[in-house]
């Protein structure tokens, strides 16, 4: 337990009972304490709630929305040369993420005592300090090899050439597959989630309990990296700033009428060292739950699987995790889902799923991740998708969750092919449908696997209804010009930032675009759209 956890504990009751009063000041000496500081800081400007278990405390309005795209934004972090280096070292050597205490600043307002980590799995794995590599090998019997870090499934195991082994045992320049760099002695370029309720209880930025800055990604040569086929790919392997392939994928998903989160570029600043803008991205917390509804959401944790395992529900611990209604609801709804999908016969499933799930959004959802050539979606190796589930109506609904390695495959993967992880990350060849074998390898991809998702996909009816949605939006994002102009529009919003990169971005928007084009080309030949 933290310091400032136990000191949580040893709160006296009366000012327990007196939590109206006690919110009331704080609110007024923040403002006092802005309105009085130095410098150009901004006073907080905050809303006040209940102080009951789950509920907002202090809502601090900022002096821009976040995540408005059309204005400059600035972020800068500070903390202790020992607090980093001890999470440095905590990271290295036990792969464990730990919180640090830093002062914050959005765009001129100061927020004291935020909590920032590490954020990611694949991103860090070539994550160096002083020397030191993260990539080791998981604890005996975890069944990890070497090379491949917490986070990745049980049994998981990397297709040929990944990562690609240099001297130490590193990849070559000691980054991510493709060549890519990440230094402990950067931090302005590293990954990080901002946690604002961390070392204070219930606090929120304009209704945010935390905030994703994607990593600042270099590379010794930028340009297209090779799918597995003849289109070109572009991406993180690539080498890239700005994370301008997940910004676009965030912005396609919202296009598509499907939950997605906010983003926008700022400025960052960390202990004085600055990088060109950053992707800052709105995180799927208690805020973002409140937004979709009267409902539970329910993070998939990397490394999970989607198996039966009884009705315990500490059994489900490592495969996933609640966002809200902490003690008022529980893993109950995943459960059942997770035993009726393994456990329900072809005809079970097909008369049964609607009533389970939104199967409409679910057809679209695969659709995005194909389009987008997302390998890492929820039958990647690193499980990245929310279940939203709606008490209204009983059914759940498959939320997208990290993109940053959308639109950096085989650009010419067709829209029944396997979008598996592999030489390239592309498109590995087509399979039969329904086949959801763990770690399935085979034409230089790997792809492994998800119950709800083969299942799905092996039913005629539902399969149509895929092509049915994957039809829609290829006309509306691709074939109507929508993804080219969100692309337009991401690049104006970046040069408008500080230390902007104005050649860097304009290549990545040039690498996309091609991309685009080669995506627009192959599916309108595509028999399952034409009905060729």
């Amino acid at each position: 337990m933290t310091s400032s956890k136990r000191l949580k504990h040893r709160i006296p009751v009366k000012l327990r009972h007196n939590w109206k009063l006690v919110t009331v000041c704080v609110a007024f000496l923040g403002a006092c304490w802005g309105v009085f500081g130095g410098g150009t800081i901004r006073p907080y400007v905050t809303t006040v709630r209940a102080a009951e278990a789950g509920t907002v405390v202090t809502d601090l309005t900022g002096a821009k929305d976040l995540f408005d795209a059309s204005v400059p934004h600035e972020v800068r972090l500070t903390f202790t040369d020992a607090a980093y280096e001890d999470m440095l070292t905590e990271y290295l050597k036990e792969g464990e993420k730990k919180y640090v205490e830093a002062d914050l600043t959005i765009d001129g307002t100061r927020i004291p005592s935020v909590g920032v980590r590490l954020k990611g799995n694949s991103t860090l794995m070539g994550l160096t300090w002083k020397g030191k590599s993260a990539q080791r090998r998981g604890p005996v019997g975890d069944g990890r090899p070497e090379g491949v870090p917490k986070g990745f499934p049980e049994g998981f195991q990397p297709p040929d050439g990944f990562p690609p082994r240099g001297e130490g045992g590193q990849p070559p320049g000691g980054g991510m597959p493709g060549g890519a760099r990440l230094k402990g002695e950067e931090p302005e370029n590293l990954p990080w989630l901002i946690s604002f309720d961390e070392f204070a209880r219930g606090r929120r930025y304009q209704g945010h309990s935390q905030v994703a800055v994607r990593p600042s990604v270099a590379s010794p040569a930028a340009g297209p990296t090779a799918g597995s086929g003849t289109g070109s790919g572009t991406g993180p392997t690539a080498g890239s700033a700005a994370m301008l392939n997940e910004a676009l994928g965030i912005a396609l998903v919202g296009a598509s009428g499907e939950p997605t989160q906010r983003s926008t570029y700022a400025s960052f600043t960390v202990n004085g060292r600055s990088a060109a803008p950053r992707l800052l991205v709105e995180y799927l917390d208690e805020g973002y739950a409140e937004g979709l509804g009267d409902g539970v959401l329910y993070k998939s944790l990397a490394g999970s699987s989607f198996t039966y395992k009884g009705e315990d529900q500490t059994g489900y611990t490592t495969d996933f995790k609640q966002v809200d209604e902490v003690g008022g609801k529980d893993l109950q709804p995943v459960i059942d889902l997770v035993r009726w999908v393994n456990e329900a016969s072809a005809a079970e499933f097909a008369e049964g799923l609607a009533d389970r799930l939104d199967v409409e959004s679910f057809a679209r959802y695969l659709a995005l991740q194909n389009i987008m050539v997302n390998f890492d979606d929820m039958a990647g190796p690193g499980r990245n998708y929310y279940l939203w589930y709606d008490l209204g109506t009983g059914r759940f609904r498959v939320v997208t969750w990290d993109l940053n390695l959308a639109f950096n495959g085989d650009a010419t993967a067709g829209v029944h092919d396997t979008i598996g992880m592999g030489a390239g990350m592309g498109a590995g060849p087509a399979r039969p449908p329904g086949n959801a074998e763990q770690g399935r390898r085979g034409g230089g991809m790997l792809g492994t696997g998800h119950p709800l998702k083969e299942k799905f996909l092996a039913d005629a009816a539902f399969r149509k209804l895929y092509e049915e949605q994957y039809r829609v939006l290829y006309g509306r994002l691709l074939a109507g010009g929508a993804a080219g102009r969100l692309l337009d529009g991401l690049v104006t919003a970046y040069k408008l930032n500080d230390r902007a990169d104005s050649a860097g971005i304009e290549a990545e928007a040039k690498n996309l675009r091609t991309f685009l084009t080669t995506r627009t080309d192959t599916l309108r030949t595509d028999k399952a759209l034409n009905g060729t």
